[in-house]
């Protein structure tokens, strides 16, 4: 069975993603490109308009989240860890 599309929204950037869980690298690298190849950098993640157990929160490094169509996600650049 194929798994559902969804759009989810990062930093104002529509994306479509086909998976149940995205995780905290996958959403960073879809707001920065060039993430993989600079490790180093850390970036907050927050969400809203998620599943229903759980609308908002915070996406730490190593996490994922279930996805749902229309949820957003901001991630800004919080310096070099």
């Amino acid at each position: 069975m194929a798994k559902k599309e969804v759009t989810i929204v990062v930093n104002g950037t529509p994306h479509e993603v086909e998976k149940e869980k995205i995780t905290y690298d996958e959403v960073v690298t879809l707001a920065f490109p060039d993430f993989p190849q600079h490790p180093e950098r850390t970036y907050s993640v927050t969400y809203k308009r998620g599943q229903g157990n759980k609308p908002t929160g915070i996406l730490s490094p190593g996490s994922n989240v279930q996805v749902k169509d229309g949820m957003e996600f901001k991630v800004k650049h919080t310096g070099q860890s």
